[in-house]
């Protein structure tokens, strides 16, 4: 019931959450699911999560609580790399499974969550991971340089098509809005609001930090455009053989 894009590009990261959690005829549910930990001029981490909500807040709670209360236990806010936060992440996840997961199963519950976490610590480049449900993670690359969680299939085209480690951030938030608006006009369980972090590589600062409702101009703006060009692009494609 979500959809996460991250981008990890030259010019720096992109980051983005549906804030659906469920969808039915009568019942729609949302809850945002990005989370943002940053000191100016230190670190910025940004944490979006897929799954079990119960299981995927927890995990960032107890991280906080520690992070307050232990302050030896490695966290995001002691992290010395971006690895470590994804490590602290991963270990959380299976700490909090282990207590909860034969309880909500027994109730036939999915305990399975994933995210998707980025940013920079001061001392190394921009990083992003992708932190799996059984706690462990991979990082991005030059060569993949964008991550989804959630419902990816009808998002995926766009980015597979335009973005690049090359590509700048506007180009990539153009393409990123584009990917959730082709997601949401085809999948029910993924909805507005939209949250969004552009972070400038070395800045250690979040300069750009949006939620995007339904009715948002700008929103509007992409998705009519959007649809108008795609028709345009097919009427302008040469008649099959049979048709001349």
């Amino acid at each position: 019931m979500t959809y996460c894009i991250g981008l990890n590009l030259d010019e720096g990261l992109v980051l983005a959450s549906d804030s659906r959690t469920n969808a039915g005829v009568d019942h729609v549910r949302r809850a945002g699911k990005m989370r943002v930990f940053a000191e100016p001029g230190a670190y910025v981490v940004v944490t979006l999560s897929a799954g079990n909500l119960s299981l995927t807040q927890n995990v960032l709670n107890l991280i906080e609580h520690r992070d307050r209360h232990e302050p030896a236990t490695p966290g995001i806010r002691n992290a010395q790399s971006m690895f470590q936060v994804a490590q602290a992440i991963g270990d959380a996840m299976r700490e909090i499974r282990a207590r909860d997961e034969a309880y909500l199963r027994d109730s036939g519950i999915d305990p399975s969550g994933t995210f998707i976490v980025g940013g920079q610590i001061r001392g190394e480049p921009p990083r992003l991971f992708l932190v799996y449900s059984e706690g462990n993670f991979i990082e991005s690359t030059p060569e993949t340089p964008f991550f989804q969680t959630g419902e990816i299939k009808f998002g995926k085209p766009i980015l597979d098509r335009v973005v690049t480690r090359q590509t700048d951030l506007v180009t990539a938030t153009k393409c990123t809005l584009v990917s959730f608006d082709s997601t949401i006009r085809s999948n029910l369980s993924v909805g507005t609001p939209i949250d969004l972090v552009v972070y400038r590589r070395d800045s250690l600062q979040l300069e750009v930090q949006q939620r995007f409702e339904d009715e948002d101009a700008y929103l509007r703006s992409i998705r009519e455009r959007w649809n108008n060009s795609l028709r345009e692009a097919v009427a302008a494609l040469p008649a099959p053989p049979w048709a001349r």
